[in-house]
């Protein structure tokens, strides 16, 4: 009985793997926009240099200082909100996941490194580091302006070599 609900449900899922990968990597996209946004756009802006954080600090170990006293917040809101839009709309998604990735692994070192990331609020930033880690890798699916892209590229890929051989 549970081996039929099972593989009934096994069906449901395969047909619905392109659109369920879609909706999880614009969600995942919009949800990081809006924290990019809160330091670029919101009550009070990161500056881009001068303020905010200017080294990074991983547990009191390790400490980088940031040339030009450049904000890393700064460029963390960058690729948040514009990172963030390009995952959305799925154009050159893998240089974005990867830059995002990155972004949340660094956030999780400097911000939340200890056990317990639901005592030390770093559960979001473990999971957004999944969730584009998986971006990265898996790609942003059918539904994408990369796939559209690609979809060109051969189209006229084909066109040249059809008229080359007339």
């Amino acid at each position: 009985m549970l081996g039929k609900i099972n593989s009934l449900f096994e069906g449901i899922a395969e047909n619905s793997q392109e659109w369920t990968w879609t909706l999880f990597r614009m969600l995942s996209a919009a949800m990081f926009m809006t924290h990019g946004y809160g330091k670029l756009f919101g009550e009070n802006p990161q500056p881009y240099m001068g303020g905010g954080m200017t080294s990074i600090n991983i547990a009191d170990l390790v400490s980088w200082p940031i040339p030009m006293e450049i904000n890393a917040l700064f460029i963390a809101g960058v690729v948040e909100f514009f990172g963030g839009l390009l995952i959305l709309i799925g154009m050159w998604t893998h240089l974005a996941a990867l830059l995002a990735t990155l972004i949340m692994l660094m956030a999780y070192l400097t911000a939340h490194l200890a056990w317990f990331p639901t005592l030390n609020n770093g559960e979001l930033a473990a999971m957004y580091f999944v969730a584009f880690l998986a971006i990265f890798s898996f790609g942003p699916g059918p539904y994408s302006a990369d796939t559209w892209l690609s979809i060109r590229r051969q189209e006229k890929r084909k066109a040249r070599m059809n008229a080359n051989k007339h």
